[in-house]
């Protein structure tokens, strides 16, 4: 069990490198982007950005899922390579067909989800769509074949293409959010004809067998109404935030977002390498324990970064943001609890998909939207920004709820109740009393804040929620990344 651990650890880790390094750049990238790109620039940039992810949830018809699901379970390479042609060749005609229409449509397009006409904006995104999914499809045939060497480098050298692209556009051509939006993909597309061409050329194809196509919708498309309603939770608060309060608080509040990015990776990196791994489990006996062990170890680790968040947030913010979006830092610890909530419910979706039951997220899906929307409205105009991420907070809470009701007998996990509840009561005291009680700048704020942080992994293992085994097993996993991405 500990080896699933340590290849969980070495996965995710492999599989967000690029995103650590595109957070180290972030320190530089982040103060030009916000004193070169207005607060709405920045806003209707994000929005695009949101939008593209959306999108590719659709076009995929849910058959990326799908893929990683039936890959273990394929018999032999040929009939795994017969799935990965399918799979890539219909995202490819699906997306090709969005983007003709799309780039047609472009002006309409830009004033529906940007309140402007903007057609040269859009038309950016447009291609972003295209570009973003096929790009996903590579990365996730690289996944389930654990070519973490491969990932790496074409992930790597995405953030360096993009972040020289973006800078070049944004602060030296003066482009603004297009330049933004552009930089964003333009490399994306050099990355992907590489990998199309020298990494995962044997698992293109056009789609062929109608049955092989029929079996991955049949899984898939329950998914497809899911995932876009889980994501539009995501689009619906800034969206809610530029029309009804100002595309100044769509900005900071898209800033505060970019800030979250310990715990964005965190859950990135899970959400990339924990299906592959849960769906290679044959035993469910074996499943069973490995997804309680592994909720366990997600739930500390992410509740100590939300921790973070909260004491030192203010710190962050003037660190990586110019003084005019200090204000993102209210936002900041509640976005961050909803990206580790969300990790969670990644959890339960894996649940769902292993017993083959995805049409069961549907309903916990369609509650967190339902949730999000009557709570943007009764909470952004008395509180902000703050209230947009109280609203996705809240949101996660419902779904996980309900999702948990609707899978606990398809699928039974034996979840570690005795040590999550000590997790969270302890994370919980000490971040909201630091935050309460201690100075809110200044180096003595800073030290004092840091002290209570440093303090709460010691108290986890004095209270038995967090074993000492647990903690060398993720340690062993992060050092053997460098064995693991060299892996073919």
């Amino acid at each position: 069990m500990d080896g699933a651990l340590k290849r969980l650890a070495a996965s995710g880790l492999a599989y967000q490198a690029a995103s650590l390094l595109a957070a180290l750049l972030a320190l530089f990238t982040l103060p030009l982007y916000t004193r070169f790109l207005s607060e709405a620039d920045f806003g209707y940039a994000e929005t695009i950005l949101t939008l593209v992810i959306l999108a590719s949830i659709l076009l995929r018809f849910g058959l990326g899922e799908a893929f990683v699901r039936y890959w273990h379970a394929a018999d032999g390479p040929e009939a795994r390579r017969r799935l990965a042609r399918t799979t890539t060749g219909f995202v490819l005609v699906s997306t090709t067909v969005a983007l003709v229409a799309g780039i047609l449509l472009a002006g309409p397009l830009s004033e529906l989800v940007l309140g402007t006409r903007n057609p040269t904006l859009m038309a950016f995104g447009v291609i972003g769509i295209w570009t973003f999914t096929n790009l996903e499809v590579a990365y996730a045939i690289l996944r389930v074949d654990e070519r973490r060497r491969a990932y790496l480098v074409a992930s790597s050298v995405n953030v360096v293409l993009t972040v020289t692209l973006t800078v070049t556009l944004v602060v030296f051509l003066d482009e603004g959010a297009r330049g933004y939006v552009l930089g964003n993909y333009a490399a994306s597309g050099v990355v992907l004809l590489g990998l199309w061409a020298f990494a995962v050329r044997e698992h293109l194809g056009l789609p062929r067998g109608g049955a092989a196509l029929a079996g991955l919708l049949r899984f898939g498309a329950p998914t497809i109404p899911a995932d876009a309603a889980v994501f539009l939770l995501n689009v619906i608060d800034r969206a809610w935030l530029l029309r009804a309060e100002s595309p100044d608080a769509a900005g900071l509040y898209s800033v505060a977002i970019k800030l979250a990015t310990a715990v964005i990776i965190l859950v990135r990196g899970f959400q990339l390498a924990w299906p592959p791994l849960a769906y290679s489990i044959g035993s469910d006996r074996e499943a069973q324990v490995l997804y309680a062990r592994v909720t366990t170890a997600f739930i500390a680790v992410s509740a100590l970064m939300v921790a973070g968040f909260a004491l030192l947030g203010r710190w962050v913010v003037r660190l990586l943001a110019a003084p005019d979006f200090f204000g993102a830092h209210t936002a900041l610890p509640w976005l961050a609890l909803g990206w580790a909530l969300y990790g969670l419910y990644l959890v339960l979706v894996t649940i769902a998909g292993r017993a083959e039951v995805t049409i069961r997220t549907l309903p916990s899906a369609a509650l967190g939207v339902v949730v999000n929307v009557v709570l943007l409205v009764l909470l952004v105009g008395p509180l902000g920004i703050v209230g947009a991420a109280l609203a996705l907070c809240a949101s996660y809470v419902a779904m996980l709820a309900l999702l948990f009701a609707l899978t606990r007998r398809a699928f039974r996990v034996p979840f570690q109740w005795r040590r999550l509840v000590p997790i969270v009561a302890i994370s919980a005291v000490l971040a909201v009393g630091g935050d309460l009680l201690l100075p809110t700048e200044g180096f003595a704020g800073f030290l004092s804040r840091l002290a209570v942080l440093l303090a709460i992994p010691p108290l986890l293992v004095a209270a038995r929620a967090v074993r000492p085994d647990e903690l060398r097993a993720l340690a062993a996993g992060v050092r053997g990344l460098r064995g693991g991405a060299a892996a073919p």
